[in-house]
């Protein structure tokens, strides 16, 4: 059977806009896994394999990013942002295998949505509970597990405001959210929000991103034979999870987003 090229594929499932989504593509997919996964794609595209089982496989593997980084050291933090590119990439092979296949599903939306969730989760969870020491022999200290979890939990309540502008404005009736709208009417909280968005210190409690910062605090705390930068990453991104989830509702409702 023919497997169609990288050039026949591009137009196709990248169209127009694709990569320029503003707030649904991410930095990653655009600069390398859009470009790897055109090349898994074309083994995929005249398969039985369905976009649908895609999201399947793409939602345990991000769930699995947790129970990677369990194992200690450096080759857990490196197995668990493995677990988190493996999502990434399915996450643009699913869509772009509908593209070609023309087999849209309401039920992929939403299970890409709940494993953006998971992702993002699991790789908060995971940190802490490597933060918590369970291998180590000695006590395991749970605050630095129940501040993992605290992340996680800012984590998918950031993804949840956002989700619910449309549930609310569907449920009053009123079409999908325009760009403009995102931008608070207050001066003050407009120049707020560009600052956040410069520093986009709020990205680190992203899967992709937080995983990739797992990896170099295993490294620093392999050569310092403990688990100090591992705990105060901990720490940290628990703090910008919830000073984030409240900034990011702030910011909802002083924009025109639910007008």
């Amino acid at each position: 059977m023919h497997k169609p090229s990288v050039a026949e594929l591009r137009p196709v499932v990248h169209p127009a806009g694709v990569k320029d989504r503003r707030s649904g593509e991410h930095w990653a997919g655009r600069l390398y896994m859009r470009e790897i996964s055109l090349r898994v794609d074309r083994h995929l595209v005249n398969t039985r394999v369905t976009p649908n089982q895609l999201t399947y496989v793409m939602t345990l593997a991000g769930a699995l990013a947790a129970p990677a980084l369990l194992v200690p050291g450096i080759p857990g933090a490196v197995l668990g942002a493995l677990m988190v590119q493996l999502y990434l990439l399915l996450d643009c092979v699913d869509g772009e295998v509908a593209r070609w296949k023309k087999q849209y599903s309401m039920a992929g939306v939403y299970m890409d949505r709940v494993a953006a969730y998971l992702c993002d989760a699991a790789v908060l969870v995971g940190l802490g509970l490597r933060a918590a020491d369970l291998w180590g022999g000695g006590r395991i200290d749970w605050l630095w597990a129940f501040l993992g979890t605290l992340a996680a939990l800012g984590a998918i309540l950031i993804k949840a405001e956002s989700d619910l502008v449309g549930v609310a404005r569907h449920q009053n009736g009123l079409p999908p959210v325009q760009e403009a709208a995102s931008v608070p009417r207050s001066s003050g909280m407009a120049l707020a929000r560009r600052a956040a968005s410069a520093l986009k210190f709020h990205r680190l409690v992203l899967g992709i991103e937080a995983s990739l910062l797992i990896i170099v605090l295993a490294v620093v705390d392999t050569v310092r034979d403990d688990l100090f930068f591992t705990r105060l990453g901990v720490a940290v991104l628990a703090a910008i999870a919830l000073l984030q989830t409240l900034l990011h509702l702030v910011s909802i409702l002083a924009s025109s987003r639910l007008k």
